[in-house]
């Protein structure tokens, strides 16, 4: 698992018009928030993504951009955004290896079996690439709130 301090992964993911997203230029431009989320049109995974998008002009008013990632290819991102009315970028980590970059990808004990999946987490990263919260394991309820004020504490 990644921690604040150490330098963020970069990575190139298709958002859900197929255009690739290369977080690279950003850096030195943009602070970032990479939410990893577990799947499309779950109730959770769409109550915390409808939060980010609604709030994506109090993170863009301090230069920070909002980035939602899920294994969910560019197609179910897509009908997800439409339907949703989502204003930020959904990124497709299809084959998941930025959710194994990032450390989010866990196993889990379910029902006497362990099954792989995203952890919900999120990652505030400032302008110059380095990760200044990682938080593993967050509860989707007030979470964008959350996060925007840790980001106003960043840049005060």
């Amino acid at each position: 698992m990644l921690k604040a301090g150490e330098k963020a992964p970069v990575f190139s993911l298709p958002d859900a018009d197929m255009e690739t997203i290369d977080l690279a230029r950003y850096q030195g431009k943009n602070s970032l928030v990479l939410f990893f989320y577990p799947k499309d049109g779950t109730p959770c995974c769409t109550r915390e993504a409808t939060d980010f998008s609604d709030h994506e002009n109090d993170f863009k008013h301090h230069d920070c951009l909002l980035f939602g990632i899920s294994r969910d290819d560019c197609l179910k991102h897509a009908e997800f955004r439409d339907k949703e009315g989502i204003g930020i970028e959904l990124l497709s980590d299809a084959e998941g290896a930025v959710c194994k970059q990032y450390g989010v990808w866990q196993a889990r004990e379910i029902d006497g079996h362990r099954k792989f999946g995203i952890v919900r987490s999120t990652f505030i990263i400032d302008r110059g690439g380095i990760i200044r919260h990682a938080l593993y394991n967050v509860n989707y309820k007030g979470h964008a709130l959350e996060v925007l004020r840790l980001v106003k504490e960043m840049n005060s």
